[in-house]
């Protein structure tokens, strides 16, 4: 009989044996998140867009966009008498008001298949959101579609097409039997200034739509296909051969070797590490002094950490990129219309996880700066990231002015619904900007304070800050938070956008991401005017 000792020898061995069957190396790991991918989500082909002065052939889909009763003598005079005459009844009969976005959809109109109504509004904006309108109205009409845009201005043409490529946008990435890989049928817009039209549209709107396009895909994407990595891919696709852009990408020891132990710290409970990607645009005859910075929070999924989330909702938390996207989808939209602009776009990615090498509540990291940050709540991690982002864009970057962009609290809704983004700034003059912007785009922003209050809100007892405070102001503590990693003396907003960037299906959006800023970002980058240097005493 063998002795004790040998036995247990024995077994260990055997145990051992048996583990090494089971041994998983990184290469196995690799390939199985591969095969837990979804296959590569179909393309979607747009409509051709057309602009011409020729007569109106009946077919298909007629569109009138209509900004009161005697548009429709002016803009429908090559329409038959009986057509039109029955168009005007329904407009009398449904009492429509011609306001932005509203609608009126009639069938079986002579030859047409279908016409659409669309009030134009009175604002700049208008004109964009109602050509998205009609884009999602017609979303799964594969027909041709004529629009009667005669007695407006070339702009507005231009602008209402390019709204309807905002609104064509399908959010239905897996759907493969959905997602007709057949375009629909041409958009003729019948314009008095085809060839200004033309020009206005492929020279600014066809860029801005693709980049509102890859802003949404990104943002709609699951965890298991964007992640810092895949995001820096994608972007790095986007960008590929349009001159004027140079990209820069750090990864873990590069970021350790700046100190960035804040951006490290959110990043280090997941498999997939994080990055800092940048991308700069100068355009030709972009204005001197230093690149407008545009610093958005990449969060590829956001579990909590640690502090973990409620199951509810949490799968939505794909989107806590969406800040990241936007600065960089922005900066898509300014390369690829050549835009004399001098622009970059810093995203701060990481995945926030509840591993077991996760950051927990009462740690205590130092960002690159040097300055201490006590963890009191795992799920206040964008501001973590963006620390380190900031620090580094103004180090490397002598930016003329910072934007970041961030779906950063639940409370920023809490405090405006779904009207608008928070916007916060030391910088008055930025601020103003900002609003301009919004009010431009329709993508609306509206100003919270920033309070030295918020200082003691935000101190910490073992550090020389805290993450998150305690009480109401959430939205703005956290603002404060993130303006503590700018120097006072640089022009610096910050948005929070987390109750615009992603809902339901609407009048003009898909369900999932709205692509919030993207549009807003590229006009402040257009309309830039400079900010003076000097601590800003504004924002209280």
């Amino acid at each position: 009989m063998k002795s004790v000792t040998s036995r247990t020898r024995a077994l260990a061995v055997s145990a051992i044996a048996l583990m090494g069957a089971f041994v998983v190396t990184a290469s196995d790991v690799a390939a199985a998140q591969t095969l837990s991918r979804p296959a590569e989500a179909p393309s979607i082909t747009p409509r051709t867009v057309n602009f011409s002065n020729s007569a109106v052939k009946a077919a298909g889909v007629l569109v009138l966009p209509l900004s009161g009763a005697g548009d429709l003598a002016k803009r429908g005079a090559g329409l038959e008498t009986a057509t039109r005459q029955a168009i005007e009844r329904a407009l009398r009969s449904a009492a429509f008001g011609y306001g932005a976005r509203q609608t009126l959809t009639l069938r079986g109109l002579g030859d047409w298949d279908r016409v659409v109504v669309v009030g134009l509004g009175a604002s700049a904006a208008d004109p964009q959101w109602s050509g998205a309108v009609v884009g999602r109205a017609l979303v799964n009409d594969s027909a041709p579609v004529t629009v009667l845009t005669g007695g407006l201005p070339a702009e507005t043409v231009a602008a209402f097409a390019t709204g309807m490529g905002i609104g064509h946008y399908r959010s239905d990435l897996y759907q493969a039997g959905r997602r007709s890989a057949a375009p629909g049928g041409p958009v003729t817009l019948i314009t008095d200034f085809p060839d200004a039209a033309r020009s206005s549209f492929q020279a600014r709107g066809l860029a801005l739509v693709e980049a509102m396009t890859w802003a949404r895909d990104v943002s709609n994407e699951p965890a298991n296909v964007i992640y810092p990595e895949t995001f820096v891919d994608r972007a790095r696709a986007a960008f590929a051969g349009v001159p004027g852009v140079r990209i820069e990408v750090l990864d873990v020891p590069a970021m350790a070797r700046l100190g960035m132990g804040a951006l490290l710290g959110v990043g280090q409970g997941s498999e997939r590490p994080p990055r800092l990607l940048v991308v700069r645009y100068q355009g030709q005859g972009a204005p001197e002094g230093g690149p407008i910075a545009l610093v958005g929070k990449g969060i590829t999924f956001d579990s909590g950490g640690i502090s973990i989330k409620a199951a509810a909702g949490m799968g939505n938390m794909k989107m806590d990129m969406s800040g990241a996207a936007a600065v960089t989808a922005s900066v898509l939209a300014l390369a690829r219309s050549k835009a004399p602009v001098d622009v970059v776009a810093v995203a701060a990615l990481a995945e926030n996880m509840p591993d077991g090498r996760a950051i927990r509540p009462g740690d205590v990291l130092t960002a690159m700066n040097g300055k201490s940050i006590e963890i009191i709540n795992t799920d206040a991690e964008g501001r973590l990231v963006l620390a380190d982002a900031l620090v580094w864009t103004e180090r490397n970057l002598k930016p003329a002015a910072v934007v970041d962009v961030a779906t950063l609290t639940g409370a920023v809704g809490g405090a405006l619904g779904d009207d608008y983004a928070g916007l916060f700034s030391r910088h008055d003059a930025l601020a103003g900007q900002l609003e301009a912007a919004g009010r431009a785009t329709g993508e609306r922003l509206w100003r919270l304070p920033l309070n030295a209050s918020h200082e003691t809100d935000m101190s910490s007892t073992i550090a020389d800050l805290k993450n998150t405070g305690e009480g109401g102001g959430g939205a703005s503590t956290g603002a404060w938070f993130i303006g503590e990693f700018v120097s006072r003396d640089i022009p610096w907003a910050h948005l929070d956008i987390a109750n615009m960037a992603w809902g339901g299906a609407g009048d003009w959006s898909a369900p999932g991401s709205a692509g919030f800023a993207v549009r807003l970002l590229e006009q402040f980058v257009r309309d830039w005017r400079p900010v003076a240097r000097e601590p800003g005493a504004g924002g209280g």
